[in-house]
């Protein structure tokens, strides 16, 4: 055959890069947050997650989803999941890391080392961080069935991968997941029918026999879970291994596995307990409270992750439009897409401060000030970053052009990255669930005045640097001190999303960041869609601030 055409004017691939070292918004926010600390592990995890044989294992996890073996050839029931050989290497290169568990285990800064090495990993769009996250947030709800958890938190916190379903003892690493949703309440789980009947004592406390069901039951071969049933006192929580400790299977019944839209390597499934053995962890009744422990902890990763998607999408989107040329230009020097890739950029750089923000009061446990801020910033750090992912992920598609829009034998990763973005809103509360948990925050104990004294604290790094902030900072203690309304509880997430990303900015970005995120978010010169950046602002060094390579 003869050659109709040469093939130029395409980009190479984003691939064998450092996620870490150019990522300079979250080089500074680190350094910020933890002074002097010390980057070797950082630069050698993002010289692996950004090598092109991680994103392969990324692509054929996705490529090849889990399958369901609910019986063996003999007809027997064995309830399995099989995966693709990529995603345990994934997962046990993520539980190598230390992103589940361990920080538990270690020391002050554990946690903000950790959210770092999560927004990087999840960079890959592995979609397998499902039961990392959940094994993470497990750790503060466990401890309230003291046996259960002395049994169990070193494995969990431990860096070894064992995917085998065997008893909890045979194995030198574990992973846990929850199970709160049912058909007829989703995120009202005070709905929920599965019953709890008391068995027994045992050396792990009261046992309880679970019958009923669970709609969403996410990674259903982690070695344990925690979930709600009601008892005679209440809704309660219970901890529901998958092996029992004397080697049998536990009665849990897969009966199928979600068809989603994204998460593809992830095994999500619809679950029934046939009298189930399970172990009650916390008072009876107080089983809400005591799974939002875990709940809560997921929430940050769900803003991590986010954050981290955001930091690909606009990496890819840099990426192409620095080599692709269209009217004579590379597309990145033309002025309208220097402006979509700034607005972007800017994006990106406040999603990463406002989650590391949050990982830093999670790992200062024992502060008054931080927990305040812990209450606070959870869901709104959730809210806003999310919504504001899916938007990026669009647009960042878009600088693509159909290149982004297509995926080839798995390939198009910004295609993976668009259709994950809307589970992290999604998963451990929706929007509206989020802006209300601000209001609950601020109602309760009579904490409004304390609230508001705490966010003034944290803004007040920021007053007198830009007019637009004092007017925006000066408006936020009224609206704290009266917040009743429902129906504005998603504007005043926003803004106290914007305020403190604002805060933030001017502490650990340079003045051109904080002062674009000021006109633009603030005070009125940008509009709702990326590339609406006032004209005077920095672009080509919001750009060069954001390249990936």
């Amino acid at each position: 055959m003869t050659s109709t055409h040469d093939v130029f004017n395409q980009p190479s691939p984003l691939a064998d890069y450092n996620l870490y070292t150019n990522n300079r918004p979250l080089r500074d926010a680190l350094a910020f947050h933890l002074p002097g600390r010390d980057e070797a592990r950082s630069i050698e995890q993002g010289q692996r997650w950004g090598s092109q044989e991680w994103q392969t294992h990324a692509r054929l996890a996705n490529t090849h989803p889990p399958r369901l073996l609910s019986h063996d050839r003999f007809g027997r029931r064995i309830d399995q999941v099989e995966f693709h050989p990529s995603y345990h290497a994934l997962m046990s290169e993520a539980v190598g890391a230390g992103l589940h568990g361990t920080p538990w285990s270690l020391g002050a800064g554990a946690h903000i080392e950790r959210a770092a090495a999560f927004m990087q990993f999840t960079e890959l769009e592995p979609s397998i961080l499902c039961p990392i996250s959940m094994t993470y947030a497990v750790t503060p709800a466990l401890r309230s069935n003291a046996a259960v958890f002395g049994d169990w938190f070193g494995k969990l916190a431990s860096t070894a991968y064992d995917p085998r379903l065997v008893p909890f003892a045979d194995k030198p690493g574990l992973t846990m997941g929850m199970g709160m949703t049912e058909k007829q309440g989703g995120s009202d789980v005070r709905a929920n029918t599965t019953r709890a009947v008391i068995a027994e004592n045992t050396p792990w406390g009261v046992r309880a026999e679970l019958t009923g069901h669970k709609w969403f039951f996410s990674a259903p071969m982690c070695d344990a879970f925690l979930v709600l049933a009601q008892e005679e006192g209440g809704l309660s929580c219970f901890f529901l291994p998958r092996v029992l400790p004397d080697g049998s299977l536990n009665a849990i019944r897969i009966q199928r596995l979600k068809d989603k839209l994204g998460n593809h390597a992830n095994a999500s499934s619809e679950v029934e307990f046939h009298a189930a053995s399970a172990w009650r962890v916390g008072d009876v009744g107080r089983g809400v409270a005591q799974i939002l422990e875990m709940g809560t902890l997921t929430r940050l990763d769900c803003a991590l992750g986010t954050a981290g998607l955001m930091r690909q999408a606009l990496s890819l989107a840099l990426n192409h439009t620095a080599q692709r040329s269209a009217f004579g230009k590379r597309l990145i020097e033309q002025p309208l897409m220097k402006n979509v890739l700034a607005d972007m950029a800017l994006e990106s750089e406040a999603a990463t401060a406002l989650a590391l923000r949050l990982a830093r009061a999670i790992d200062r446990q024992d502060d008054p000030f931080e927990a305040l801020m812990r209450r606070v910033l959870t869901p709104v750090a959730k809210f806003w970053i999310c919504k504001r992912g899916s938007m990026l992920a669009q647009e960042a598609m878009e600088c693509l052009g159909g290149n982004g829009y297509v995926e080839e034998a798995g390939e198009g990763v910004m295609a993976r990255i668009y259709r994950e973005m809307p589970l992290n809103s999604i998963w451990e509360g929706a929007g509206n669930i989020m802006a209300l948990d601000l209001l609950r925050a601020l109602r309760g104990g009579g904490k409004a005045g304390s609230v508001a004294e705490a966010l003034a604290a944290e803004l007040a790094p920021a007053r007198g640097a830009h007019a637009a902030f004092d007017r925006f900072a000066d408006a936020l203690p009224t609206r704290i001190d009266g917040a009743s309304d429902e129906i504005e509880a998603r504007r005043l997430a926003q803004d106290v999303a914007l305020a403190v990303q604002a805060s933030l900015l001017r502490r650990h970005a340079p003045d051109f960041v904080f002062e674009a995120f000021c006109r633009s978010r603030l005070g009125g010169e940008g509009g709702q869609a990326f590339g609406t950046l006032p004209g005077t602002v920095a672009f080509d060094a919001l750009i060069a601030r954001a390249m990936p390579t």
